[in-house]
């Protein structure tokens, strides 16, 4: 029966690594600690690498606790990510929601200018019969006013300026737009505030 050779290639890395004791490398390759320290001696094996190894394991430990803390990190960073798109989510559908009611009250505004319009003749007559008997005019006036030309055409242009703002707030809001945006958020508050101011 045959004994079982040493592996002294594996012996002399563990001893130069420095990691283990010379006892526990015997223990393991099986093989008694004395017959190590000899062949150590004449092989000339230093365990020059230990402070090497202790580095490397440091290393290793950092580099495991920084891909931790950059994990932690990154979880950290994905909720902050799906917060501030959730609060972005929910302004641009509120700016959505306000786009398309202003859209729908200008529409509803044209409307009425255009049959105002349509029926101007008839609003007139039915102006001066009900202003008939009033002693100084100036009701009858202001109210022809109201119905006159130049009081359509101001009226035309200020819805025409609101929709045309409106539709660009809302390809802002939908991103039918392809040019580049800054800030989309802010753009649309500003111009709603330009429409509240011209109404």
């Amino acid at each position: 029966m045959t004994t079982k050779q040493p592996d002294w290639e594996a012996i002399e890395r563990a001893y130069r690594a420095g990691s283990l004791s010379i006892r526990t490398i015997a223990e393991r390759q099986g093989v008694s600690d004395t017959a190590i320290r000899k062949k150590a001696k004449v092989q000339g094996w230093a365990r020059d690498l230990s402070d090497q190894v202790r580095k490397e394991v440091r290393s290793k430990l950092v580099r495991g606790e920084v891909r931790n803390d950059q994990g932690a990190n990154c979880e950290l960073d994905a909720e902050i990510i799906e917060e501030a798109a959730e609060e972005g989510a929910r302004v641009v559908r509120s700016h959505r929601r306000d786009i398309r009611k202003a859209t729908n009250l200008a529409n509803l505004l044209m409307d009425d200018l255009l049959n105002t319009i349509q029926r101007r003749e008839e609003i007139e007559d039915a102006i001066i019969d009900e202003t008939d008997e009033d002693n100084n005019g100036m009701r009858r006036a202001s109210m022809l006013a109201a119905v006159a030309l130049p009081s359509n055409s101001k009226t035309l242009f200020q819805l025409s300026s609101a929709m045309k703002n409106l539709q660009v707030l809302e390809r802002q809001a939908f991103s039918l737009d392809e040019k580049e945006k800054t800030d989309d958020a802010d753009e649309i508050s500003k111009m709603m505030d330009e429409l509240s101011q011209d109404a």
